[in-house]
């Protein structure tokens, strides 16, 4: 595994200065970044993940609706690497489909969390809209910085009025993260962080009232990503695809995954 979150924000400010970006803001661009996991196909590490195939289930609990798509084992992620309140031992188990648009907002059975020491057996779910997943073991993981997407960095610092050149300073800046962050491998799962979407930030959806369907209830709480899953050539109808899990700070402290709110997009 790999830290690179003290090393990054120096070689980060480096390159910024170097290109005369305003350093007010490279500073707040490195308050925003958050702690991530990432998770890849392939190694000779401890079991991180275990994706596709039939879910282990607990004994007598509702199937989930949807495809089983990976069982996090959180016992296997070192103690603040995501920066989020999680167990520290059982299993995170998400499940998607592939439907762009379909069953996004809250989804009560969009994750599960099963505690350490109960007893589960293989149970498959039986879609058959979709066989399941390609069964793969991800034992490449690594944490480090996870920065905004640029356009939800410029909303968040100067908000709905932000202008072309913030918006095209905000681009910048993601540029010299990302020309700063060395090579890694194709991940598969990412936990906590910033979303990386190829389309619109889910968690700028959640945190809309309207998105939230509860005014009241969209109000004075911060939403986090819970993770992102990228689907990959296994499926084919979505063109760089992806899955996001999104939950309020305090929701995920309680153990809440029922209020889990879940976006599906395609590239």
């Amino acid at each position: 595994m790999s830290d690179e979150t003290v090393d990054r924000p120096n070689r980060f400010r480096a390159e910024a200065a170097a290109q005369g970006l305003p350093p007010e803001e490279v500073e707040e661009w490195i308050r925003t970044a958050r702690p991530a996991v990432y998770l890849a196909e392939g190694g000779d590490g401890p079991l991180g993940a275990r994706a596709g195939g039939d879910p282990l289930l607990p004994h007598g609990v509702p199937k989930p609706s949807d495809p089983f798509v990976a069982s996090v084992d959180l016992a296997a992620l070192p103690p603040g690497a995501t920066g989020l309140p999680l167990p520290t031992d059982g299993h995170l188990l998400f499940f998607a489909g592939a439907d762009v648009g379909g069953s996004e907002g809250r989804v009560p059975d969009a994750v599960m969390y099963v505690p350490a020491g109960t007893p589960t057996a293989p149970s498959p779910l039986d879609h058959a809209w979709r066989k399941p997943y390609r069964p793969r073991e991800l034992r490449t993981f690594w944490h480090q910085l996870s920065a905004p997407m640029p356009e939800s960095f410029a909303l968040d610092r100067w908000g709905d009025l932000a202008d072309d050149e913030q918006f095209e300073l905000a681009e910048e800046l993601g540029d010299a993260w990302a020309h700063v962050g060395g090579h890694r491998p194709g991940w598969a799962l990412q936990i906590g962080g910033h979303p990386m979407s190829p389309q619109n930030d889910p968690v700028h959806y959640a945190r809309d009232a309207g998105e939230a369907g509860d005014a009241a209830e969209g109000e004075g709480d911060d939403w986090l990503l819970l993770a992102t899953w990228r689907y990959g050539d296994d499926v084919t109808e979505l063109d760089s695809g992806v899955a996001h899990w999104v939950i309020r700070h305090r929701d995920l402290a309680a153990r809440q995954f029922d209020r889990v709110h879940r976006y599906i997009e395609m590239a």
